[in-house]
């Protein structure tokens, strides 16, 4: 149905209808909006259902309904009120009778520029905390002390800042830290869920420097609160300690591309240098190896994805070596390794782009080159051969086939 007859059809059963969240946040912001959502109030479930018998209820504990409007399934959720009864983002009660305001439920929204409502049909924006002006200003701002109540609000405020590249104030900040204890008990799904909007935000480092800055990392992302202090040679890395290594490495590899692999893959490729021994610093001798071992702990504890993990190992284990290696024997296992890993080749050289400013020709012209060594088969072997003999003699002639392009470069166009 058109948004015209949904609007007109509640209407005339005395309902109020609004837009809210992101769509209104994007219209300030100048860019482009995203799927709208909707809130009615002043009208009773039944009365709804009844009006819209095709609406799919997929709200649990409050009435939230999908419904086609304009030919998209759009989420139309009832005004309520909550009340903090427990710990953790389970712990409200909710009151959602038609007596609920908008007023009331703008309330307990938690920042100001997701306070806004368009009221329809007349377009009229309620802001009733200023939200529209922080937007302007590139501001996030809780509404209330409300906002400790779900802790995850405060990972929310922090990717939305590296999403949008907004500021949080001060006592934000202190809403955000108030957080601390219930968020060490939240639910590792919804931990990882904002990781993987922050991974693709413009510039993910925002997203842990603003947890860090609410004293959150330690105890949200330990694995990189770790890494701050954790010195490094100055001559190889200016920039710091190899917190700020890695969260320059990691916008880096944003900048590049919009896979989540590699950024995730950037993102942890020193992580071995948190468990640095202090007397070995600056140096971080075999942080590749603890690297994969503070990954597998993660995993332990969050359980990530399977290709984010296979992804990172990767990266963790092979950065340091990929764009240093002289012998050609070397140089070719580690290109069919690269070809064999869940990287491909744009991503892994984005990662070590951005790790390591240049890359070799090998790197630069990989998949290239790996082309025409997998020309090569077991088919083409001497018929003499069997059983790892054929192995041997397959790479032998991927190394041939090597050495020869760097003879002819024009072979690898």
């Amino acid at each position: 149905m058109r948004e015209e007859d949904f609007v007109t059809a509640l209407r005339k059963c005395g309902a109020r209808v609004f837009i809210v969240g992101g769509w209104i946040r994007d219209q300030l912001r100048g860019v482009k909006a995203h799927d709208k959502d909707y809130m009615v109030a002043g009208i009773e479930e039944k009365t709804f259902v009844e009006l819209f018998p095709a609406a799919e209820r997929v709200g649990k504990s409050f009435p939230v309904y999908l419904v086609e409007i304009d030919g998209k399934k759009a989420e139309v959720a009832f005004a309520r009120k909550e009340r903090k009864t427990g710990s953790g983002y389970c712990g409200f009660s909710v009151e959602y009778d038609p007596a609920v305001t908008l007023e009331e439920d703008l309330y307990r929204r938690d920042t100001t520029m997701n306070s806004l409502a368009m009221e329809l049909p007349e377009k009229n924006v309620h802001d009733l905390y200023g939200g529209a002006e922080d937007t302007r200003q590139g501001i996030i701002r809780a509404i209330s002390a409300h906002f400790c109540e779900d802790p995850v609000r405060a990972l929310r405020a922090a990717r939305q800042a590296a999403e949008f590249g907004f500021t949080i104030e001060d006592n934000t900040y202190r809403l955000m830290a108030a957080c601390r204890e219930e968020l060490a008990a939240e639910p590792a799904e919804r931990l990882l869920g904002e990781l993987r909007r922050a991974l693709m935000a413009p510039k993910p480092s925002l997203f842990f420097r603003c947890l860090n800055r609410a004293d959150l990392l330690a105890v949200t992302f330990p694995e990189f609160s770790a890494l701050i202090g954790k010195t490094q040679p100055e001559a190889f890395h200016p920039e710091g300690d190899a917190f700020e290594h890695t969260m320059l490495v990691v916008d880096k590899v944003a900048a590049q591309t919009d896979s989540l692999l590699a950024r995730f893959a950037g993102l942890v490729h020193d992580l071995g240098k948190g468990t640095t021994p202090k007397e070995m610093e600056p140096h971080h001798y075999g942080h590749e190896e603890r690297g994969l071992v503070v990954l597998a702990e993660w995993n332990k504890r969050m359980t990530l994805p399977r290709d984010w993990m296979q992804a990172g190992a990767f990266a963790i284990a092979e950065h340091m070596r990929a764009p240093l290696l002289r012998k050609e024997v070397k140089i070719v296992d580690l290109l069919l390794k690269i070809d064999r890993s869940n990287l491909s080749w744009p991503e892994f050289r984005a990662v070590i782009l951005a790790d390591h400013q240049s890359l070799p020709d090998y790197l630069q012209w990989g998949e290239n080159y790996v082309a025409k060594m997998k020309q090569v088969s077991g088919d083409d072997c001497p018929s003499e051969l069997t059983g790892k003999k054929i192995g041997e003699w397959i790479r032998a002639e991927q190394l041939k086939i090597y050495r020869n392009i760097l003879v002819r470069s024009d072979s690898i166009d």
